[in-house]
């Protein structure tokens, strides 16, 4: 008994596609998300070493320049990390709008999926059906002749 072909397979196909495209872009937002955290992580702490350095060290320096060079040097990396956070923010709304991008594609694959099986669901019930009247016709037919 060969099964009915599902009218909006290609539609499936279509979503099933588009769910394999969305994991792989939230895949590669997450990753790029992950690693400018780690960045933003590492260079918190760079700053965290350099800052008790700094405080170990600071009585020893005796020219002001030298103090406005740390001066610069920690205003550069409050910038750096400041933009850091930005791009990190950033990341994790486009993961986010990923995430949802792929939740839909999904939830547009799972509704044909269960729409393709009820329809194989009603097919099978048919051609039971189909199958019973058939034996039953048979059925009747062979006690009617006479043997």
């Amino acid at each position: 008994m060969a099964g009915k072909i599902f009218e909006l397979e290609q539609v499936l196909v279509y979503r099933r596609e588009m769910e394999k495209l969305r994991k792989q872009e939230f895949a590669a937002a997450k990753r790029g998300f992950e690693q400018a955290d780690q960045e933003l992580k590492r260079e918190e702490g760079l700053v965290e070493i350099l800052t008790q350095e700094f405080q170990r060290c600071q009585h020893d320096i005796e020219c002001i320049d030298d103090m406005r060079m740390y001066a610069a040097f920690f205003a550069r990396k409050r910038e750096i990390i400041r933009q850091q956070k930005d791009r990190v923010e950033q990341l994790d709304q486009t993961m986010n709008e990923k995430r949802s991008d792929l939740m839909e594609a999904s939830r547009g694959k799972k509704v044909l999926e269960s729409l393709k099986e009820e329809k194989a669901a009603e097919f099978r019930q048919e051609m039971a059906t189909k199958e019973r009247n058939f034996l039953d016709e048979i059925s009747i037919q062979k006690k009617v002749e006479p043997t």
